[in-house]
């Protein structure tokens, strides 16, 4: 079974986490059934080996991580790795793969252009 571990920054205030929860609900609902868990990079839990090992738990042989991050900043491009080879170190038997940053791709950019344009009081005059 292939999963997938959404993983993203953490903070110190729990409820910055309550859109990456939303996501997670959303993702497991469309995942035609794949197991789906989020995981932290730090401030909070799961981290993204016990992220790995509830997914492996779960019966997963392969895990995707998703990185929930706008860019591909120092976290995506030397932390990230470093913790998926401790989790491939302690997961021998599971595939664990990564994908690029959500924010790298060309969907999710437009999604929040279009997002922050309709925050936006619209203009009394269109040509304003």
């Amino acid at each position: 079974m292939h999963g997938i571990l959404l993983f993203a920054h953490g903070a110190r205030d729990p409820a910055w986490a309550t859109p990456f929860r939303t996501i997670t609900d959303h993702m497991r609902r469309e995942s035609g059934g794949r197991p789906v868990t989020l995981a932290f990079l730090e401030l909070m839990t799961p981290g993204l080996e016990t992220g790995v090992a509830d997914l492996v738990e779960q019966g997963c042989t392969a895990v995707t991580v998703v990185p929930l991050f706008l860019g591909a900043g120092g976290h995506v491009r030397r932390d990230l790795p470093l913790l998926l080879d401790n989790a491939r170190a302690h997961f021998p038997g599971v595939e664990i793969a990564t994908t690029a940053a959500i924010g790298e791709l060309e969907a999710v950019t437009l999604a929040i252009a279009r997002a922050a344009l309709s925050l936006l009081p619209l203009p009394a005059d269109p040509s304003a």
